[in-house]
């Protein structure tokens, strides 16, 4: 076989989209056609250019904090969630809110609230500065401690070590959580863990299905924006998982041709806040230079959709229209019966205003 023919592409499923973020760019999406004002959208409603440029085309106003939106108005608050503070700056402005956080963020946040009220010192695992984290720490901020990788833990000091629980930033590469709470526990013996995982099924499905391909990749290309955090851990995965390169892009147009010498095999994937159209723009760019031969790689198959927020929910009733979604089952019942892939499966949930 010849190199040419030889060269083929690893494309990785699960990616791009989660339920999280389909939720919240379709409220903005339907905000922007239920109401007959100005929509806006207390920062980046997920972590993605493209789609943030394009919500910005169909006219929704993007501002950093609400004390830049007019009394009043209606804004909608991002995937990635706030603190209670911005709740109470919103409403001293009188402001109509549409909650769009990720139902998997609000139960860190929930989580947060509870062990505080039991007076648990918190070691947040996260980036300090991203906005779920301080959406998150917000919740409690007398009782967070914010630890950004395993190298913070030696410099930890809390009130009481019998009363110390550690949760996490939902977007982290699991396997540096992991090190970062053995490290952890190390030091205080008695932390108490989450009920339950607070990475989300998105971030670790997109990681497992990169690990799965990474071995066999000459190159990786994880197409997702450089403030997304999953994205940017999924270049990191790769890389440990055997990948020779890997590179994070927003889309085709920022491929580069040195990027090819001697690569046979690319793995494609992208981070959980990418539309699929940027992943078929890389596909055809790869085309062009002669991988023309994809191959799905599914590790599991996601079936998760949640309810658009309360309130936008009814005032959509109130009009007579319907959510018009599709589960993701529907929309890719052409590749099941094509039988690519055969990993597990994900439960299938539908929630009203969180998790069901």
């Amino acid at each position: 076989m010849d190199a040419v023919n030889s060269r083929r592409v690893l494309l990785a499923d699960p990616r791009g989209y989660c339920a999280g973020v389909d939720r919240a760019v379709v409220a903005v999406e339907r905000a922007l056609e239920h109401y007959d004002e100005t929509v806006y959208v207390r920062h980046e409603i997920v972590h993605n250019k493209f789609v943030v440029d394009r919500l910005r085309g169909q006219g929704a106003v993007f501002v950093n904090e609400v004390d830049e939106v007019p009394e009043g108005a209606l804004v909608i608050f991002s995937a990635h969630g706030i603190s209670p503070k911005v709740r109470e700056m919103a409403a001293a402005r009188n402001l109509r809110t549409i909650d769009a956080t990720c139902p998997l963020v609000t139960k860190v946040h929930k989580e947060a609230v509870r062990f505080a009220r039991e007076d648990y010192e918190i070691l947040l695992v996260g980036h300090e500065g991203h906005e779920e984290v301080e959406g998150t720490a917000g919740e409690a901020p007398d009782h967070t401690t914010i630890v950004n990788s395993p190298d913070d833990v030696d410099g930890i000091e809390v009130r009481d070590p019998s009363k110390v629980v550690w949760l996490s930033q939902t977007t982290l590469s699991v396997d540096e959580t992991m090190e970062t709470v053995d490290r952890l526990r190390t030091k205080f013996p008695l932390l108490a863990s989450p009920p339950s995982d607070d990475i989300c099924y998105a971030t670790q499905n997109r990681q497992v299905a990169v690990k799965k391909i990474a071995p066999d990749s000459d190159l990786v290309i994880v197409v997702g924006s450089a403030n997304s955090s999953n994205s940017v851990r999924l270049v990191e995965v790769a890389k440990d998982a055997g990948a020779r390169d890997a590179r994070r892009i927003d889309g085709a147009e920022e491929i580069r041709d040195e990027w090819f010498e001697g690569v046979e095999t690319v793995g494609v994937t992208s981070g959980a806040s990418v539309p699929e159209v940027l992943v078929e723009e890389v596909l055809a760019d790869l085309a062009r230079r002669g991988y023309g031969d994809v191959e799905s790689v599914r590790t599991a198959t996601e079936d998760l959709m949640f309810s658009l927020p309360r309130e936008l929910r009814q005032d959509m009733k109130t009009k007579g229209a319907a959510d018009r979604r599709v589960r993701p089952s529907q929309r890719k019942a052409d590749d099941a019966e094509s039988g690519s892939g055969n990993g597990q499966e994900t439960a299938a949930v539908d929630c009203n205003d969180g998790l069901a």
